[in-house]
C-alpha cells in the first residue's frame, strides 16, 4: 500500500530590523546573491544614516533582507533580496509590501526601485505591486561577470494614495 506524502509546512518566517551584529553575514550574502553586491561599508553606512533596514529570518537563519531610504516626500528602495533556497515563497513581495507600507506610514508619496532590466521576476512583482517604469538608466549595473557588459536599470515608481478618511474617523489605504 502506498502511503501519501507528509504535508510539511515551512517554518514560520521572523521579520526584525537589521542589526549591526547581523551585517557580516548579510555582506556575505549578498555577495553570493548578487553580481555587484554591497559591501559590509554599504550596509553599515546605511544603518548609521538611519535607512530602514528588515530581515527576514527562519530558524535562526536570514533568508531575505532589505534597505530602504526615506528623503522628503519619497521613499527608495535600495535593496530586496532573497536568498536562492528561499525564493518563490513569496518572501520578496512581503519584504516590498512592508517597504511600501513603511514609507506611507512615514509620510511617503511615492516609492522609487531601480532593477536590473534582465532581472524579469522582479520586474514582474513590481508591476503586479503597481510599480510603472519611469526611465532607464544606460550601462547602469556592472557586468555580471568581469568581461560581460554593463547593463541598463529600469528606474520605477509607485504613487502613494494618501490615507482616506471615512465617516468612522479610520483611514485606510
Amino acid at each position: 500500500m502506498a502511503t501519501l506524502p507528509r504535508f510539511a509546512p515551512e517554518p514560520e518566517l521572523h521579520w526584525r530590523p537589521l542589526r549591526e551584529g547581523d551585517l557580516a553575514y548579510v555582506a556575505a550574502l549578498e555577495a553570493q546573491i548578487h553580481a555587484a553586491p554591497w559591501s559590509l561599508g554599504n550596509f553599515r553606512d546605511a544603518l548609521s544614516a538611519g535607512y530602514l533596514a528588515w530581515v527576514g529570518e527562519r530558524e535562526n537563519r536570514i533568508v531575505a533582507y532589505g534597505i530602504l531610504m526615506l528623503g522628503v516626500g519619497e521613499a527608495q528602495i535600495l535593496n530586496v533580496s532573497v536568498v536562492p533556497d528561499a525564493r518563490r515563497e513569496g518572501l520578496g513581495r512581503a519584504l516590498l509590501c512592508r517597504f511600501i507600507a513603511d514609507a506611507r506610514r512615514l509620510g511617503a508619496d511615492q516609492v522609487f526601485l531601480e532593477v536590473r532590466m534582465s532581472n524579469s521576476a522582479a520586474i514582474a512583482l513590481y508591476r503586479n505591486e503597481s510599480f510603472t517604469p519611469i526611465a532607464r538608466r544606460v550601462a547602469y549595473y556592472p557586468g555580471r561577470t568581469s568581461d560581460a557588459p554593463r547593463e541598463d536599470a529600469l528606474v520605477m515608481r509607485l504613487a502613494l494614495a494618501p490615507d482616506v478618511i471615512t465617516e468612522g474617523g479610520h483611514g485606510n489605504a
